[in-house]
């Protein structure tokens, strides 16, 4: 007759390893669900913002994001510039080693779900006195032993370390998402670098041009002062123009020397002899260096889009998962340790027949007693976790502000810059007529000095406000989540441009 089935004895003493196993996909991290983010469903109208574009087929056909940097920064050298800086920028080694530090931390953590393995060899004396020896006098017994295997295992019943392991993980994605970030800033910043300079050599040039005016002027009305035509006055006010423009010339050549230097640094290596005589020749700021029209999309896509958002996500994750590993605390922790080797009383019995020697300690420890450490902690967790969220929110909600301003900043300095151009040329038109008429002896030298100090204050709003309106559309695009690759995607390049 034939013996119904039962477990074996080994079977039945790896029964409860197995369930343990089975159990080892379990979580204790709650359900994450995205927090909502705390913004407008659309970015805001009014008379700072032009109306939304129409869908036309001269619309670009691709996000903002998804304009290379290469394809938004039409210059050349702020091309090139670009590309040593983010070789050589230290910033942005410092975030490349960030993440590689927190990669190498998550495969730490990630390995301790898995068993540990080794070889391990040992060997111990041991002298017993008389009294509690087995044969009634003082010996001295040795042990020797190789390992051939030794293991250590914790079994993640309750997703302890996997949720550990899920906190690392997040910790290092987080660390990319900063890096992207990292790129995306230190891009935006050598393109303002690159325009303050040139636009400060602008001005330099200008205060130049100027600083010649006054230079005749004052040596016209000194002329007129010994023929008699002109008052001591007349000599006094033409010295006081005079002696501002050459303190102004002084004062952006101070900032011109400046503004290479903060480049350099951004750059992070010394400029080259052929950089350094193209970037002497930069000497007029380029008004069509980006593009003026940027399709702002929708507030929605800043989630995806912003790796900084993103990388407040991470963290959230994190947060989320270490939940999970503080309620797992409250739970037996299951340990299983054994070896498999030889063992003997002599090093040269440790091969002989007979010897071999094996262990298993399985070991479970139950928290009883932990003066409310793992309940503090577990509100410490929980904590955090709003922390993040509340951290997550303000990262949309600063994303979205620098959508809404660019955008803002876009209608109105185009409108600024319109009528400072009429007003730079009113201003050439009347110191025109103010020069031609104390010429003729018409006016006196105080209209002609006023007419220059509104021509040239003119001149260097524009300057100054053309460069507001450049910087203004590169926080756009850095703002949309451009920057973050070098050329447009395949099919969209032509779109951007």
């Amino acid at each position: 007759m034939k013996k119904p089935f039962a477990l074996t004895q080994p079977a039945k003493s790896l029964a409860p390893v197995a369930f343990a196993i089975a159990l080892a996909g379990c979580s204790m991290a709650p359900k994450y669900d995205r927090p909502p983010a705390p913004i407008d469903i659309a970015y805001p109208s009014g008379a700072a913002y032009a109306e939304p574009a129409k869908a036309t087929s001269e619309a670009p056909a691709t996000d903002a994001a998804d304009i290379g940097w290469r394809d938004f920064f039409r210059d050349p050298l702020l091309q090139q510039l670009i590309g040593i800086a983010l070789e050589s920028n230290r910033d942005m080694r410092k975030a490349a080693l960030n993440v590689e530090a927190a990669q190498a931390l998550y495969r730490i953590q990630r390995a301790e779900v898995l068993p540990n393995l080794g070889v391990s060899g040992r060997g111990a004396a041991e002298r017993l006195p008389a009294d509690l020896s087995n044969t009634g006098a003082a010996d001295v017994v040795r042990r020797y032993e190789v390992a051939g295997v030794t293991a250590a295992w914790e079994l993640d019943v309750w997703g302890r370390i996997r949720s550990l392991s899920n906190q690392a993980l997040a910790s290092y994605l987080a660390m990319d998402e900063t890096r992207i970030a990292t790129q995306m800033s230190l891009i935006s910043e050598v393109a303002n670098a690159y325009l303050t300079l040139r636009a400060d050599q602008e001005l330099l040039q200008l205060t130049g041009e100027t600083l010649g005016t006054q230079k005749r002027s004052h040596e016209l009305t000194a002329q007129l002062f010994e023929a008699g035509n002109a008052t001591q006055l007349d000599v006094r006010r033409s010295e006081i123009a005079l002696r501002t423009a050459e303190a102004n010339f002084a004062d952006y050549t101070r900032q011109t020397a400046k503004d290479r230097n903060a480049l350099v640094l951004l750059l992070g290596q010394p400029l080259t002899l052929e950089l350094s005589q193209q970037l002497d020749k930069a000497i007029v700021l380029p008004d069509g260096i980006v593009p003026t029209e940027l399709p702002s999309g929708l507030p929605s896509e800043l989630l995806v889009r912003r790796p900084d958002v993103r990388a407040a996500e991470q963290v959230l994750l994190g947060a989320n998962a270490s939940i999970g590993a503080a309620r797992a605390a409250f739970f037996p922790t299951i340990s299983l340790t054994g070896s498999a080797g030889t063992a003997s009383a002599s090093l040269d019995g440790l091969f002989e027949s007979g010897s071999r020697a094996w262990s298993f300690l399985p070991q479970i420890t139950v928290p009883i007693f932990r003066g409310g450490a793992l309940r503090a902690n577990l509100d410490v967790v929980h904590v955090k976790k709003r922390i993040e969220i509340a951290n997550y929110e303000k990262s949309i909600q600063v994303a979205f502000s620098e959508v809404a301003d660019g955008l803002a900043g876009k209608r109105t300095l185009d409108e600024q810059i319109r009528s400072e151009q009429f007003l730079v040329a009113a201003s050439q038109g009347m110191y025109d007529l103010a020069e031609q008429r104390f010429r003729e002896g018409v006016d006196d030298n105080l209209t002609l000095l006023d007419a220059q100090r509104t021509l040239y204050s003119a001149q260097q709003t524009l300057v100054r406000t053309r460069l507001a309106r450049l910087s203004n559309l590169i926080a756009l695009y850095k703002a949309l989540g451009g920057g973050w690759t070098e050329s447009t995607p395949s099919g969209v390049a032509q779109a951007s441009r």
